[in-house]
């Protein structure tokens, strides 16, 4: 279950915290890490500080976007700062951790983790189902990059014992699902998206010199909705539906 949960690092400046974030990672029994956009690579003084954790660098994934790192995963949270700008679903890291183990279950899930000066950028956010901040000292709001990865991968690892407690004390196997639901994974809801905003030009609904925030919004909607893969299903065909009815007429 832990090996399905993706740590990913997005434009990442400084290589002494890849290593410690490897570090961070294998302590609460983590293993596959992303680098996006990296600014750097693992070099000896990341292996220094991986203090052990090597194997996870040596097999780090480095990729050229956030999009590409989290294109195959059906649920992915990003950390971020309360954002007044930006008023997405938030969850505390407890919920984050219960979360991510509860659909690692059934594939890759992914925590996004921002560049050390200025975090993830608005679109990169808008492509994770979830936010979680952590809720540190609003005097002293200063933990570095490795310290969040620990603070999440912790709740992960608590998430993750207490599952199998539940399901030893039923006599079940840990893996053991009831209801499996199916997530779209994160690609499939760009596509939905996409779909959604060139329907959404079509019919006149938003104008592109004019769109606003009409689809910040809708994707904030959908978010907290958290669709299933049938019903994204069905949405993406009430949109060919409608497509299909403003396509011009063939008069000949």
């Amino acid at each position: 279950m832990l090996s399905n949960i993706r740590v990913v690092l997005v434009g990442t400046s400084h290589p002494g915290n890849i290593g410690s974030t490897a570090r961070a990672m294998k302590t609460m029994g983590l293993s596959t890490l992303y680098l996006a956009e990296p600014k750097v690579q693992p070099d000896g003084h990341s292996v220094a500080l991986a203090a052990g954790a090597s194997d996870i660098l040596k097999h780090a994934v480095i990729v050229d976007s956030v999009a590409e790192a989290i294109a195959d995963c059906s649920l992915v949270i990003a950390t971020s700062a309360r954002s007044r700008t930006l008023d997405w679903p938030m969850l505390e890291p407890r919920e984050a951790g219960e979360k991510l183990v509860a659909s690692a279950l059934d594939g890759p899930v992914a925590i996004v983790f921002g560049r050390e000066n200025n975090g993830l950028s608005n679109e990169e956010l808008q492509k994770c189902n979830y936010h979680v901040s952590i809720p540190a000292n609003p005097e002293y709001t200063s933990l570095n990059l490795a310290q969040a990865v620990q603070i999440i991968c912790y709740e992960a690892r608590v998430a993750h014992l207490e599952h199998e407690k539940r399901e030893f004390e039923k006599g079940r196997p840990a893996d053991y699902v009831e209801e499996k639901i199916e997530y779209p994974f994160a690609k499939e809801r760009e596509n939905f998206f996409g779909h959604l905003e060139s329907t959404l030009l079509g019919t006149g609904f938003i104008v592109k010199q004019h769109p606003g925030q009409v689809m910040t919004k809708l994707r904030r909607l959908f978010s907290r909705a958290r669709l299933e893969r049938q019903e994204m299903n069905i949405l993406r065909g009430m949109l060919t539906s409608i497509d299909k009815k403003m396509a011009p007429k063939d008069d000949t």
